[in-house]
């Protein structure tokens, strides 16, 4: 995308095509305009064109050009807080509903996969949260305790049987999560948009939103060349936001995070390393993520972006890591690197904004985009159906609120994870 081989990576190289779209061009009105072609916006549309509604969709860029399209494909459930946190911190009636929201977020992933036939190489093996020391086996039980107390399909693995699953002896255990599972990202978004335009929603890119009123009783969206009248307004932008919704991205901090994808290993490999094809990420501050695609090969992830000094340091320290991990790998070669941004709010949980009368989005995933985008595109499109009250939602309104010092903590956090990985940071 973008004539940028580090934006998308081996997710475009690898998904099926988008539907064809073109830029808004002229007066088109509907029911509902949706700001946004990533998880969030596409789940939406799929759901309010399937009841009947008069669906456009806009997306400035292209379908799955943010977030959606270069993230590490792991479909997690829930979000980096510990449960017990979530009615700590938004209350009990909240709290526990956005949890159990969340919580099953996968299962709709997959149903929505099945029932449209979605070619996005789906695993459903679960997930490894992998313990890094003593310290990051004590966190990984104590989640254990929350979500198993909640009745979740997770359990705890001793050391053994974690090398086992992943083919290394360097985590003192880890958490599966059989919710989870992995998949393509952007042929999942792509998926979602050929399935909401076979519905009937119009899909146009290249249509970044430049104006937004209100005029005849009709919110107002305006693109370069065209203009969409309609009673409801979705921002679904999130992290990438720019334009009249800027307010989204300015109250996240962008955690820069990179992926490196081998080249297919060879069958004997494939044996010994996550012959289950669980997702992984480890318990460190500075974390690092890997899996495997379909083909068989190793997408390794971190902190960091792969621009300036980042290149050449995140790499070199990547195939450290993969050396130290996977002794067996030998010298690696990467077919593909790419990275993006995620977008973290102060308390690591999402947002519900209204920002205008009938204009709503959710927003700040913290790194949990797939099943929250899905889920919560869901609950908006059942909102403006009547099918949930606002007193049933699973968040209140807020409304955006900007971080302190956002700009020195991103700097801080793309330079402090060149810092780490240039010293030879433990894995």
């Amino acid at each position: 995308m973008m004539n940028d081989p580090r934006s998308h990576g081996l997710w475009e190289k690898t998904a099926p095509a988008p539907p064809a779209t073109r830029p808004l061009e002229g007066a088109v009105s509907a029911d509902v305009v949706i700001v946004g072609g990533g998880y969030t916006g596409l789940s939406a549309a799929l759901h309010l064109a399937g009841a009947g509604v008069s669906v456009v969709l806009l997306e400035a860029v292209e379908i799955g050009f943010g977030g959606a399209g270069r993230n590490v494909g792991l479909i997690n459930a829930g979000m980096w807080v510990m449960p017990d946190n979530f009615p700590k911190e938004l209350g009990p009636v909240h709290g526990e509903r956005l949890l159990e929201l969340l919580g099953s977020g996968p299962y709709l992933v997959r149903e929505m996969i099945e029932k449209h036939g979605i070619a996005c190489e789906l695993e459903t093996s679960g997930t490894l949260h992998c313990a890094v020391g003593t310290e990051g086996l004590k966190e990984l039980e104590e989640r254990a305790r929350q979500w198993q107390g909640r009745g979740a399909p997770v359990t705890l693995l001793d050391a053994a049987e974690t090398e086992r699953r992943i083919g290394s002896s360097a985590y003192a255990g880890s958490l599966l999560d059989l919710r989870a599972g992995t998949l393509q990202p952007l042929a999942y978004a792509r998926g979602l948009a050929h399935a909401a335009a076979k519905a009937g929603a119009r899909l146009h890119t290249g249509s970044a939103v430049t104006y937004t009123g209100e005029a005849g009783g009709k919110k107002i969206v305006r693109t370069a060349h065209g203009e969409v009248p309609a009673e409801w307004v979705i921002v679904a932008t999130d992290a990438y936001s720019t334009g009249p919704w800027e307010e989204m991205r300015r109250e996240q901090v962008h955690l820069p995070y990179f992926n490196l994808a081998t080249t297919p290993l060879s069958d004997n490999l494939r044996k010994s390393i996550l012959p289950g094809r669980e997702g992984c990420w480890d318990t460190k501050e500075i974390l690092s993520s890997f899996r495997m695609d379909q083909a068989g090969r190793l997408v390794f992830g971190s902190v960091g972006a792969l621009r300036g000094t980042g290149i050449a340091i995140h790499k070199s320290w990547a195939r450290r890591a993969l050396r130290r991990v996977f002794p067996q790998l030998g010298e690696v070669e990467f077919e593909a690197e790419w990275y993006g941004k995620i977008g973290m709010t102060d308390n690591a949980l999402p947002r519900l904004h209204r920002f205008g009368r009938n204009v709503i989005g959710f927003c700040g995933y913290n790194g949990r985009g797939i099943a929250p985008g899905t889920v919560f595109g869901k609950v908006l499109a059942r909102h403006i159906l009547g099918e949930i009250a606002e007193g049933d939602l699973p968040l209140p309104f807020t409304d955006p609120k900007k971080p302190s010092f956002r700009a020195a903590r991103e700097a801080y956090y793309e330079a402090g994870a060149q810092i780490a990985h240039f010293a030879g940071e433990r894995f």
